[in-house]
């Protein structure tokens, strides 16, 4: 499966925008996308899980493992 371009941009502008108190699971992330417009370009909240771990791997994005994992991209808060 292959990132498209500007994925992370875009949830990275939303959560700026939405500035969350604490880190959300994929869904949550998902719901904000489609609040702010940008939901179609994500089908399902494994997209976005996919995107922001592929992003963890790279340290840009921290994950909180359990059940459901959640994400925090540290450089927002």
């Amino acid at each position: 499966m292959r990132i498209r371009r500007g994925e992370f941009e875009r949830i990275r502008s939303v959560l700026s925008d939405a500035e969350p108190d604490e880190p959300l699971t994929a869904r949550e992330i998902l719901d904000l996308l489609e609040e702010h417009g940008q939901g179609s370009a994500f089908e399902s909240p494994h997209r976005v899980a996919t995107v922001l771990g592929r992003r963890a791997q790279a340290g840009e994005v921290e994950v909180i493992q359990g059940q459901p994992y959640r994400y925090r991209v540290p450089e927002l808060n």
